[in-house]
């Protein structure tokens, strides 16, 4: 049920004394952002003062840090008297179920009711332009487009762009917005920015986590949100058809020594064929990448997810010695140096030999 993990179950109720306190005691600002993101903040909050209509976009096949990122915003821009309209470019349109107690999917309207011109659109999460789908013409077509992203491989598209590579997950950037913007932090909003942190932090196991990411945690829990019933979701709920699809995906595991400058490549693919035999969604198999970049002996982990129309999904990742979103960039997609994608639309040979021509250059992280 949507929001049930904010505050369902046995737990005792936070009072707002106790919220209050706590917040009191965990240090802000709620950002790291280097002062020369003032004037790009400035001209954010101007157009958003502005606008009576926003629509608040995410990349295709959003992942918790996305839609979490535009559902946060979403609901505290209502609670301001915006009229607001979240979306994403794919059709058709699914929330993964690993998402499916978000808060906030009231405001969920498919890409084809967003404004052929809208007044202002508020981006979240999109590395590249590629990213935005069915959205992309629209995105382009606004008054104003404010960029907000954590990716280093954001081109920098957009009129106004709060992109910082530092910042752990969107949802941070997001959560600065609030501030700015006066609104309080509530259980709905909380469990959004929570998502968005926890998937794009690996529940804060990355490298990226800082201090301030988990003092951003503790203002989010201290709101009464339930972390451990967020967490099962994310991580520790599938169908049985996901085993199934994950035993033909590890079946298929490929581990090549001499990939990756000789650190090491493993890859799987996921047919469509499998997906449809055993009911399963290209969006429920996105943590079959964790599963596969396990092994110590490769450096760098590929799975290729098939559509129906044959598309390849590529995610992948590296534990650190090779830029995967570089190679990605090759590929028309992107990313972080530890986790990237892209798409394409050439068969698996084809697409694993480009995949291998881009690896190989050591970061220099």
């Amino acid at each position: 049920m949507a929001g049930e993990p904010a505050g369902a179950g046995s737990a005792r109720a936070v009072s707002t004394v106790e919220v209050e306190t706590a917040l009191a005691v965990l240090p802000g600002p709620r950002t790291e952002s280097p002062g020369g993101f003032e004037p790009a903040w400035q001209a954010a909050l101007a157009a958003i003062s502005g606008a009576r209509e926003i629509d608040l976009i995410c990349h295709i096949c959003p992942d918790g840090d996305a839609l979490g990122s535009a559902l946060a915003a979403g609901l505290a821009l209502r609670e301001l008297g915006h009229e607001v309209r979240v979306s994403f470019g794919d059709d058709p349109q699914i929330v993964p179920e690993s998402l499916s107690f978000l808060p906030g999917q009231e405001l969920i309207v498919p890409a084809s009711a967003v404004p052929d011109r809208p007044e202002l659109v508020l981006c979240f999460d999109v590395a590249a332009e590629s990213r935005l789908g069915l959205l992309h013409t629209k995105a382009f077509a606004a008054r104003t487009l404010v960029v907000f992203d954590h990716h280093a491989s954001n081109p920098g598209f957009g009129g106004v762009r709060l992109i910082d590579p530092a910042a752990p997950a969107t949802a941070v950037l997001v959560d600065e917005l609030l501030r700015r913007l006066g609104v309080p932090l509530d259980q709905a909003i909380a469990t959004c920015l929570y998502t968005g942190v926890a998937t794009d932090t690996g529940s804060f196991r990355y490298a990226a986590t800082t201090p301030a990411t988990h003092e951003l945690a503790g203002r989010l829990l201290a709101t009464g949100i339930r972390q451990d019933l967020i967490s099962r979701q994310l991580w520790e709920t599938s169908s049985f058809g996901y085993l199934k699809v994950l035993a033909g995906a590890l079946e298929r595991a490929v581990y090549e020594p001499e990939e990756a400058d000789g650190q090491g490549l493993v890859w799987t693919w996921v047919p469509y064929q499998d997906l449809a035999l055993f009911g399963v969604t290209v969006e429920e198999i996105e943590g079959l990448i964790d599963v596969l970049r396990r092994p110590a002996e490769a450096e760098v982990a590929l799975v290729l997810k098939q559509d129906p129309d044959g598309t390849l999904r590529g995610s992948c990742r590296s534990k650190g010695a090779v830029d995967v979103a570089a190679a990605c960039a090759e590929l028309g997609g992107g990313g972080h140096v530890y986790a990237a994608g892209f798409t394409s639309r050439e068969d698996v040979p084809t697409t694993l030999a480009r995949f291998r021509a881009a690896l190989g250059v050591p970061t220099t992280d």
